[in-house]
């Protein structure tokens, strides 16, 4: 040894190492004479910009790696609040509803639930949020609260196959376990105004343009004002048909159709208009756009079958009945119609 080292100062060694983002272990490789000074050590670390942590966090999620992305998204969480929860409600509720999906297919549906309940509070009837909170609580058998978030997400999107789905799964249930007073025992639905309905499909719908999605097979959500007018067309044509006048009627939901083409109602009451003028391709071709939307829609279901009667296609007619009867078992009038048809084999 050509000269004398002094001993390390393992306090400031300590403290020197906790400001540059290492544990002890990794600073004592750190190369240094004597005492450790901070000249000496490395640039000090940098922290992950939370959107950056957010991206690997669904990197990770793509590839089925569960825990390492909730690990991520709590990060993110972490750093996304320390600008303060005010200035990113939306981006900090997207995180907690990533998380959320997170700890769902991990099996984990109490986090889950309590990651969507605070995604939501940040951003009321956030869909993806609904749907993960209702899928929680359809794991854990809470079916009637899992029915109230199936049930509001389509309020907010009536094109969505999974709440559809999700709804007619709880509605069977349900029935099986209350009977047909079902309904009674539901906790409230949230009502979902025109203007939040409207700023959250534009929400999505900037999303999907964002992300580099598509909505050619979507039509562009209509505005307060086109849903307004749609709903007043719509209920004249009602009238309308109170007083036997279908065609009159039919002009009246086409032009309703026209301000917004999203409203299930509307293709069935038409749908039904076409029936009783003896029209059943079109009924058929009203029915099958209801259903695009709602999937599981009893008036759907049963006015296509009629029609399928009316074209004398008794088998297309049967599987709409049998579609519909999963729904709704004690349907008396698609009960009634499966045997005529039954009768005819």
């Amino acid at each position: 040894m050509t000269g004398k080292q002094r001993p390390v100062d393992w306090n400031n060694f300590a403290a020197h190492a906790k400001e540059y983002g290492l544990n002890l272990e990794e600073a004592i490789h750190v190369p240094t004479s004597g005492v450790l000074y901070k000249k000496e050590m490395p640039k000090k670390r940098k922290s992950q910009a939370w959107d950056e942590l957010k991206q690997a966090g669904n990197e990770r999620f793509k590839t089925g790696q569960y825990g390492e992305a909730t690990e991520l998204y709590s990060q993110a969480i972490k750093e996304l609040e320390k600008t303060g929860k005010g200035k990113n409600p939306e981006d900090l509720s997207v995180i907690y509803s990533n998380r959320a999906a997170s700890y769902l297919k991990d099996g984990n549906c109490t986090q889950c639930i309590q990651d969507c309940n605070t995604s939501l509070d940040l951003v009321p009837f956030n869909v993806k949020s609904l749907l993960r909170r209702a899928a929680a609580y359809e794991a854990l058998e809470r079916y009637r609260l899992a029915y109230v978030d199936y049930k509001t997400a389509l309020a907010v999107d009536n094109n969505i196959p999974s709440a559809h789905d999700g709804t007619g799964r709880m509605t069977k249930v349900l029935m099986e376990m209350d009977g047909l007073s079902w309904r009674e025992k539901l906790p409230a639905i949230p009502t979902v105004t025109l203007t939040m309905k409207q700023a959250m499909l534009n929400a999505c719908h900037a999303a999907n343009t964002e992300n580099g999605g598509t909505s050619n097979n979507t039509p562009a959500a209509p505005s307060a004002q086109d849903l307004k007018k749609g709903q007043l067309l719509k209920e004249e044509g009602n009238a309308l048909v109170k007083k036997g006048e279908h065609q009159k009627a039919i002009d009246k939901y086409t032009q309703s159709l026209k301000h917004n083409p999203t409203e299930v109602a509307t293709y069935t009451n038409r749908a039904l208009c076409y029936l009783s003028l003896k029209q059943a391709k079109e009924a058929v071709r009203d029915c099958d756009q209801a259903l695009w939307y709602d999937s599981c829609n009893i008036k759907a279901l049963y006015r296509r079958a009629q029609a399928h009667r009316q074209l004398k296609d008794n088998k297309a007619c049967e599987e709409d009945l049998i579609r519909l009867l999963k729904v709704e078992p004690k349907n008396t009038a698609a009960l009634n119609l499966m045997q005529e048809i039954q009768k005819k084999k």
